[in-house]
């Protein structure tokens, strides 16, 4: 027989598998979609502020969000695994060093401001796998005389095409010559229109 912590377990595993949420935690700014039915029809109504709290119990787990609308103040705690809930999109990360910012509910304007935390990214994901050692992976042992002969015939062949100019090159070369004919031309004209004028 299960349990009731088993059954949450497994919804959960359901509904992650359907939707996928990122990862936020307090401080976030962060806009979520609410599905909002009127009638017949749905929509999705935005809903962006700061998270100001976070509860993680399995299918239990909630989230609240707290915002200045006309200068009120607007919290709303939507549960983290609800229907409702349609996406939810981090805007910003806050850096707070508290897990609950119920101090933000006396603050307004400047002070009410959150740092914005900056993640450090190397730029490339490095995976690192381990590859076994066979006969395909292992490159063949050979003379050192013959890599050297091989290294010298590939700089020979290098010094033989920079000593040749590519047709490009020398049309590269070219062209600056022949727009700056084209533009003595034109400012020869200018200034023949100019003394017309006077």
């Amino acid at each position: 027989m299960k349990t009731i912590e088993e059954i949450n377990q497994s919804n959960v595993k359901k509904i992650v598998a359907e939707r996928k949420h990122p990862d936020f935690f307090p401080g976030d700014i962060i806009k979520v979609g609410v599905k909002i039915t009127e009638g017949k029809r749905d929509r999705i109504q935005y809903f962006e502020g700061v998270c100001i709290a976070k509860k993680n119990r399995n299918i239990n787990s909630s989230f609240t969000v707290r915002k200045i609308s006309f200068g009120e103040g607007v919290e709303r705690t939507f549960a983290l695994y609800s229907p409702i809930v349609d996406t939810i999109k981090v805007v910003r990360s806050g850096k707070v060093r508290r897990a609950k910012l119920y101090y933000l509910r006396d603050r307004t304007g400047k002070s009410a401001r959150i740092a914005e935390k900056i993640k450090k990214k190397i730029g490339i994901d490095i995976e690192t796998k381990i590859q076994q050692v066979t006969e395909e992976n292992v490159v063949p042992a050979t003379d050192d005389k013959s890599t050297e002969i091989l290294k010298e015939e590939a700089k020979v062949e290098v010094s033989k095409v920079e000593a040749k100019p590519s047709p490009t090159e020398t049309s590269k070369k070219e062209a600056p010559k022949k727009e700056a004919k084209i533009e003595g031309k034109k400012q020869e004209q200018q200034k023949e229109n100019l003394e017309q004028k006077k």
